[in-house]
C-alpha cells in the first residue's frame, strides 16, 4: 500500500469522527422527553431518508459483506435479491399494522391479537429476539467486522482489539442518543459505504479484466443452486420466502426503524427506498468481489473480501474504506442494541420489575451488560467456516416459531396466547433437534431451509391443535385480507 498503517488509520479515525460530528449536529436540538418512542423509536420523527438509511446499514453490515462474500459464489446474492420482495411485504402489509396498533415492539402487536393471559406468548418471543442478538447477531457483527479489519490492515492487530473498539463506540451512540443518533449516522456512514463498496466491485474487475467467469468453477458463477449449494434453487419458492417475511416484518432489529416516521406514509416511502437500494446494489456488492477474490488469491473464504480490498484499492483509500466498513458495523451494532434494550425495557422490565423511571439510565446500564457480553462471544465465531451460512442456520432456532406466532395471531380469531406459546416451543424443539442432533447424525438429510418450512407449518398446526383439543376454543380462519383490516 501506498501509505503505511499508521496513516490509514488516521485517516480512518477522522473520518469517523467526522460522521460522528456530523450525527451530533443534526441530532442536538431534538427535544427529548425520555419516553419510550423517544428512546427506541427516534420520537417518531425521522424522515423517509433516515428509515431508508436505517434499515439499509442495520442489515448491510461485515455480515454480508464479509460473509457474503466468503462463500465467494454469485449464489449467495438470492439472499439479497429475495430480500427485496421481503421489504416490499413489509411496506405495503404490516407497516400499516404496526402503527395502527401503535406499537414500540413487534411483540405487543401479539397482545392485540391473541385471546387470555398474553403474557407468555409475548414474553417467550421476546426472549427468543434478545437470544438471537446477544448470542448471535451482536458477537457475529463485532467478529466479521474485526476479521476485516485485521485484514486489510495486515493481522497484527489482535481480532478482540478490532472488536473492543467496534463494541464502545457502538454503545456510545446508543447510550447517548437512542435510535434516533444511531439512524441519523447509518444514513451518513451508508453513503460512504455504497460509494467505496460499488467502486471496489469496479476496481476488482478492472484488475481481471473484466472477465468474471473465465478460469471459475461454474458452481460459483452459477445462479442455480444445487442440493448441497448454499442455497438449493427450489428452496427459493418455498422456505426463502417465509424467512424473509419474518426477517423484514416480524424482525424487531429491522421493523423497529420503519417504525420511527411520523405516519404510515412516510415509512413506507423509507422502506421502499431501501428496497431500490436492496435490488439495485446490494447483491452486487456482497457477491461478485467474492467470486474476483477467487481468481486472484485462491478459496481463501471469511477473509476474501478484506484480502481483495487491500489488492486492488488504491493505498490513499484504504483508510477512507476502513471508517466505513467501521461505521457500517458500528452502526449494526448500535440499532441491535438500541432494539435490545427496547425488548428489555418494554417487555421484561415494565411488566416485572414495574414502570421505568429513568429509560435513558436503564438504557446505558443493559447496553453495557450486553457489550460486555458480546465482546466475551467473539472468540466463539473465529472456527467457523462460512459465518453468513452458520448465521442463517441458527437463525432458524427462532425464526420459524415466530414467524407461526405471527402467522396464528394475524389469519385467525379466537386462539389462545398458551396455545400459540406451546407452537412457538414446539417449533424451537423441532428445530434444535435437527440442527444438533438428527442433520449431523445423517438421520435427516434435508437442508436446513427445506426443513425451516417443516418448523413454521408444524408449529401453526401445534398451535391450533392445542387451542381446540386442550384449550376447547375454534380458530376461525379469517384470512390475509381481513387480518390486516
Amino acid at each position: 500500500m501506498a501509505l503505511n498503517g499508521s496513516v490509514q488509520m488516521g485517516v480512518a479515525i477522522l473520518l469517523l469522527a467526522a460522521i460522528g460530528l456530523a450525527t451530533w449536529l443534526k441530532v442536538r436540538r431534538a427535544r427529548h422527553d425520555g419516553s419510550e418512542k423517544d428512546v427506541y423509536l427516534a420520537g417518531g420523527g425521522l424522515s423517509w431518508v433516515f428509515v431508508a438509511g436505517s434499515i439499509t446499514l442495520t442489515n448491510l453490515s461485515t455480515d454480508q459483506l464479509v460473509g457474503m462474500n466468503g462463500n465467494q459464489m454469485l449464489l449467495l446474492a438470492w439472499w439479497e435479491i429475495s430480500g427485496f420482495i421481503g421489504l416490499l411485504i413489509l411496506a405495503l402489509v404490516f407497516v400499516p399494522i404496526y402503527y395502527r396498533n401503535d406499537c414500540t415492539t413487534v411483540t405487543e402487536l401479539l397482545d392485540r391479537r391473541y385471546q387470555g393471559d398474553t403474557r407468555s406468548v409475548r414474553t417467550l418471543i421476546s426472549a427468543l429476539f434478545l437470544f438471537g442478538n446477544i448470542l448471535i447477531y451482536l458477537p457475529a457483527g463485532l467478529y466479521s467486522g474485526a476479521l476485516f479489519l485485521n485484514s486489510l490492515f495486515g493481522g497484527d492487530t489482535p481480532l478482540i482489539v478490532f472488536a473492543i473498539v467496534l463494541a464502545v463506540i457502538s454503545a456510545t451512540y446508543t447510550i447517548l442518543g437512542g435510535l434516533r443518533a444511531v439512524a441519523v449516522m447509518d444514513t451518513f456512514s451508508g453513503f460512504g459505504v455504497l460509494a467505496i463498496a460499488v467502486l471496489i466491485v469496479v476496481l476488482a474487475l478492472a484488475a481481471v479484466n473484466y472477465d468474471l467467469f473465465g478460469g471459475v468453477p461454474v458452481e460459483r458463477t452459477s445462479m442455480i443452486g444445487g442440493a448441497d449449494s448454499p442455497i438449493p434453487f427450489h428452496t427459493l419458492f418455498t422456505g426463502m420466502i417465509f424467512i424473509q417475511i419474518f426477517y423484514w416484518s416480524t424482525n424487531q432489529n429491522i421493523t423497529q426503524k420503519a417504525m420511527t416516521a411520523p405516519t404510515v406514509r412516510e415509512a413506507q416511502k423509507g422502506v421502499l427506498a431501501a428496497a431500490a437500494i436492496r435490488i439495485m446494489i446490494i447483491p452486487i456488492i456482497v457477491t461478485v468481489p467474492g467470486v474476483i477474490a477467487f481468481k486472484l488469491i485462491g478459496d481463501v473464504g471469511d477473509k476474501a473480501y478484506g484480502l481483495l480490498v487491500a489488492q486492488v484499492l488504491p493505498g490513499w483509500l484504504s483508510g477512507a474504506f476502513a471508517a466505513m466498513i467501521a461505521a457500517a458495523v458500528i452502526a449494526h451494532t448500535s440499532a441491535v442494541l438500541n432494539s435490545t434494550v427496547a425488548l428489555y425495557a418494554v417487555d421484561f422490565h415494565k411488566p416485572f420489575f414495574g414502570k421505568v423511571a429513568d429509560q435513558w439510565r436503564l438504557s446505558m446500564i443493559v447496553t453495557i451488560i450486553v457489550t460486555i457480553s458480546s465482546v466475551l462471544l467473539v472468540p466463539v465465531y473465529e472456527n467457523a467456516t462460512s459465518i453468513i451460512n452458520l448465521l442463517q442456520q441458527l437463525n432458524g432456532l427462532s425464526s420459524m416459531p415466530i414467524l407461526s406466532a405471527f402467522i396464528v395471531g394475524l389469519m385467525f380469531r379466537g386462539v389462545g396466547a398458551s396455545a400459540a406459546t406451546a407452537g412457538v416451543v414446539w417449533g424451537v424443539a423441532l428445530y434444535a433437534l435437527y440442527s444438533f442432533g438428527l442433520q449431523p447424525a445423517g438421520i435427516v438429510t434435508l437442508h436446513y431451509i427445506d426443513f425451516m418450512v417443516i418448523t413454521l407449518f408444524s408449529s401453526v398446526l401445534c398451535a391450533l391443535a392445542i387451542n381446540r383439543f386442550m384449550l376447547g376454543r375454534r380458530a376461525q380462519f379469517v384470512g390475509w385480507r381481513r387480518a390486516t383490516a
